[in-house]
């Protein structure tokens, strides 16, 4: 049996999310049901509940005046912290400290060697920036872990890989100009919510180069998908040699989420996560911290996450690997045109870049 992973979970996260849609908020409670009914925990799995984040903790990576914006509007309990999409309510100023504090209590766990693996699902909230809100995401959650390990915990070699459906715009941002490793693979065209995310966003200045994106058209199935992670990720690891793994583990890419509109399935979730679980192994001694995102189908996110959680921790096999199983897609969505073509050209565009940059990370590139 594999060392027990941190299932990282506050009971706040059951009251409500942080959009705007009540009917997603439940996610979050049928995840740890899920987890719980399958026997993941407590067999592979411990419940880990986190402490809020301190004030100070968000200031690390946000404005001060923004910090003090959310805060005033919690109070309020009305309006907007962006432009329409994420909404103000009462206490959302310490539900988005619950998120953060999950995160950093996660980063803490795998750091200090307690665990090798932790998830928070209340956690990924790549959309948010320093000084604004945006996409539901308040604080980035992400950013301040990876202050904290940084600060700490001195580790200088970072990867972020992030397989929500929207880009890591906000993450990207943070990350822009400095040699963290951000991988984003995301259903791209300008006029897709965040817009952002094309090749040719590869880093400024001590970061060019670093920040990596692999935009993927509307209905990309999932074989299609694990196709470009094989051709893009595993060499980049291996060149980078991260001393932790940090994986944004969005589940909107599902092909019943109503929003991204890409072919994913339960069965490409757990493969992501097998892959990145041995890539962690492989290169930093199995140091691997995920994070929840985007998804909203909850019923479909619960499965996802289960299965995701099951594939990091060992728990695919016996009575609690059979649970599992059962909770995988019945049904399949294929892509209504080939997209392999146009995928590959992408693909092969983004290794001749990094090629470029770097020297040679993929042979033939």
């Amino acid at each position: 049996m594999s060392s027990p992973s941190a299932f990282i979970f506050h009971p706040v996260y059951e009251d409500r999310g942080l959009s705007p849609f009540p009917s997603v908020w439940q996610r979050y409670r049928l995840t740890r049901e899920l987890i719980e009914q399958t026997g993941i925990v407590p067999s592979y799995g411990v419940v880990e509940k986190p402490p809020l984040a301190d004030v100070e903790d968000l200031l690390r990576v946000h404005d001060e005046a923004y910090v003090s914006f959310v805060r005033e509007m919690s109070v309020k309990g009305t309006g907007y912290l962006d432009y329409g999409d994420t909404p103000a309510f009462p206490g959302v100023f310490e539900r988005a400290r619950a998120s953060v504090g999950g995160s950093l209590w996660g980063a803490r766990l795998v750091a200090e060697g307690k665990y090798l693996h932790a998830f928070n699902p209340g956690g990924g909230l790549h959309h948010a920036r320093r000084d604004s809100a945006g996409g539901f995401c308040v604080f980035n959650d992400i950013a301040v872990a990876v202050d904290l390990l940084r600060r700490e915990y001195s580790f200088e070699r970072i990867a972020i890989v992030d397989f929500d459906g929207h880009h890591a715009d906000g993450t990207q941002e943070y990350f822009y100009k400095e040699r963290i490793l951000t991988v984003s693979l995301h259903r791209f065209d300008p006029f897709f919510y965040p817009g952002t995310g094309d090749v040719s966003e590869v880093g400024e200045g001590e970061g060019y180069g670093y920040t990596v994106n692999v935009p993927l058209p509307a209905r990309t199935s999932g074989d299609l998908y694990l196709k470009a992670f094989d051709e893009v990720v595993p060499s980049l690891l291996a060149w980078y040699r991260p001393e932790i793994l940090l994986v944004q583990f969005g589940a909107d890419g599902h092909f019943r989420d109503p929003l991204v509109r890409l072919y994913l399935t339960t069965w490409t979730y757990q493969a992501l996560a097998e892959r990145v679980h041995d890539l962690a192994h492989r290169h930093c001694g199995g140091r691997l911290l995920l994070f929840g995102g985007g998804g909203y189908s909850p019923e479909t996110v619960a499965r996802c996450w289960t299965v995701i959680f099951a594939a990091v921790s060992g728990a695919l096999e016996g009575e609690v690997g059979e649970k599992v199983r059962n909770l995988h897609d019945a049904d399949m969505r294929n892509p209504s045109q080939d997209l392999t073509e146009r995928i590959d050209k992408t693909v092969e565009r983004l290794k001749r870049t990094l090629n470029e940059i770097h020297g040679e990370i993929y042979e033939g590139g």
